[in-house]
């Protein structure tokens, strides 16, 4: 299993992977933090990226993803990081955390935590 950040998932949904990132999630059944799926609909909403969420097969696709919760333990982790970066990739590398689930990103700050576990 992989835990999915909010940029990787879009990159995987536009085909915009990687060769190693779509070798690891051709490997993995993903995971997402549920604040990926709020992320995804602001930056669509905004005009950030151009995805459908009505679409079909796009709700088919997002519906096969197991989505973590946004628990208290998800929340209290999130302020013991190793790193500042905005509340919400805060909350997905801790996600990873405790679910001790290894994360996919391309984030710069996210990717200098030596507590969160990276695929």
């Amino acid at each position: 299993m992989v835990n999915v950040d909010t940029h990787i998932l879009v990159f995987a949904l536009t085909g915009e992977v990687t060769n190693r990132e779509r070798r690891i999630l051709a490997s993995n059944t993903w995971s997402v933090s549920a604040i990926v799926f709020w992320e995804l609909a602001k930056l669509a909403q905004l005009g950030r990226i151009d995805i459908d969420l009505d679409d079909a097969d796009l709700i088919r696709t997002l519906s096969g993803i197991l989505v973590w919760p946004v628990d208290l333990a998800v929340s209290i982790q999130s302020t013991r990081l190793d790193f500042k970066s905005d509340p919400a990739d805060e909350l997905i590398a801790a996600t990873s955390i405790v679910h001790q689930v290894p994360l996919l990103t391309r984030d710069r700050r996210i990717k200098g935590s030596r507590l969160v576990k990276f695929a």
